[in-house]
């Protein structure tokens, strides 16, 4: 998380020292006026800055994976990019006509304009003609990213909805950057924020793109069948086996994937709850009941049904060199354990047994023995020692009852993977303990909106 906020930071700051080292008057003459026509000019900035980075974080990108820590990651970015560019949009819309009010209720008085000066560059010139229009759209589809961006942000409104709304932005983008491009102060535009604010313009444009023609993460899409179906009713969950026979490059216990069986749905992500065996070519999913979506799918989904998955994505991907691992797996966050002791198992066979020792603690409040059962297999067969707590009958699972269960916790690493708020609450009572937690406790922040 630290990373995160360094980035989301560090590029809010870079953008404006850029336009610090752009405009030779920060605050202007020392008049209303002149400080607002720099504040419009800075807020645009960073409004259109930070949209474009949350347009080219949308598609999925592969390469700031390793450094940022995992898709799921990189969309908590993705989504303080948004609210940046909501915020910073509505300060720019505010400074734009907040004035304009104000003049009109007689609380400022419109500073006398002489005549305007010629505009010699005939860039400069075909820009300053597009101005009205410039102003028009920008403010309408400054209206509709608004609304846009805040279904985004209401976890009530349902997901099949937000797939289709969400990619409206798309447009609304490439309206914006008509507007940022024409009205943006010309001589910024030989500076470094020029060409910053310029290079942020073309990535944001190719992801509007890519986006309004539905081809986010294109490439690594394959197409599976579904081969078993397994519903366990004390959870809630369904157990789901797709064969992947062509294309699909194989992926690491703890990763996730995208799968589609529903194009008016959209690609919904799945932690991928089995080990890899090229010999085998087959992923299960195991997905919960949760919204609208999941609870149905038992409905829905049915053997020999095509299926898109596309991936993989995600580091929580249990690498470390401590000798001792530790996992939780708060609810149907218990998925990328599964994944790892299948894993685990398989190398058994083969005899490139793992190392390091594992507790595994399982919290959940719903309860399926046949469930729990293969858990209590799946754990046998991978020698990782097993707790199941069960909300109603062992109470809650802090981070003194892991202590006391795992002496052996200060050499260890972590890996959670459930609710944030309980992962949250965990980390900071480690923490609190003098575990590193910034080197050791990993956390996927699986949630996509």
């Amino acid at each position: 998380m630290h990373k995160l906020k360094r980035v989301f930071w560090g590029a809010l700051v870079i953008l404006v020292l850029l336009w610090l080292a752009a405009e030779p008057q920060p605050l202007g003459s020392g008049s209303f006026f002149p400080l607002r026509e720099r504040m419009v000019q800075l807020s645009g900035v960073l409004a259109i800055g930070c949209m474009s980075l949350a347009m080219i974080l949308a598609l999925r990108p592969r390469w700031p994976e390793p450094w940022l820590g995992g898709l799921d990651k990189m969309y908590r970015l993705h989504k303080w990019f948004g609210i940046a560019a909501l915020v910073t949009a509505v300060v720019h819309w505010l400074w734009a006509n907040g004035p304009k009010w104000a003049v009109g209720w007689g609380l400022l008085t419109r500073p006398q304009r002489g005549p305007r000066p010629i505009i010699e560059n005939p860039i400069e010139a075909f820009f300053n003609g597009l101005h009205g229009a410039a102003e028009g759209l920008g403010e309408w589809a400054f209206y509709g990213a608004v609304v846009l961006i805040a279904l985004a942000l209401i976890q009530t409104f349902p997901y099949r909805l937000f797939y289709k709304t969400h990619r409206l932005l798309a447009v609304a983008y490439l309206v914006l950057v008509f507007h940022a491009v024409t009205l943006m102060k010309f001589s910024y535009w030989n500076s470094p924020l020029g060409l910053i604010v310029g290079a942020l313009l073309a990535f944001g444009i190719w992801a509007a793109a890519v986006t309004m023609m539905r081809r986010i993460g294109a490439r690594r899409q394959v197409q599976g069948r579904i081969t078993s179906l397994k519903y366990y009713p004390g959870v809630r969950a369904i157990e789901t086996e797709i064969e992947v026979p062509h294309g699909w490059p194989g992926h690491r216990a703890g990763q996730f994937a995208f799968a589609t069986s529903d194009v008016s749905e959209g690609a919904h992500p799945y932690t991928i709850a089995s080990g890899w065996n090229a010999a085998d070519p087959r992923i299960v999913f195991i997905t919960k009941e949760l919204g609208d979506h999941t609870s149905r799918l038992r409905e829905k989904l049915r053997v020999g049904q095509d299926v898109k998955v596309e991936g993989p994505y995600g580091r929580f991907t249990f690498d470390d060199d401590c000798p001792h691992q530790i996992w939780i797996g708060g609810g149907i966050g218990i998925t990328p354990f599964v994944a790892r002791m299948k894993h685990a198992a398989m190398s058994n066979v083969a005899g490139r047994s793992v190392a390091q020792t594992v507790d595994l603690f399982h919290t959940t409040a719903d309860v399926d023995e046949e469930a729990l059962g293969k858990l209590a297999a799946d754990a046998r067969l991978a020698n990782v020692r097993l707790h199941v707590l069960i909300d109603a009958r062992d109470g809650r699972l802090t981070g003194e009852r892991i202590r006391e269960a795992v002496p052996q916790w200060r050499q260890a690493s972590i890996w959670f993977c459930g609710p944030a708020a309980f992962g949250e609450a965990l980390r900071r009572d480690f923490g609190a303990h003098g575990f590193p937690v910034e080197q050791r406790f990993h956390q996927e922040l699986f949630a996509m909106r």
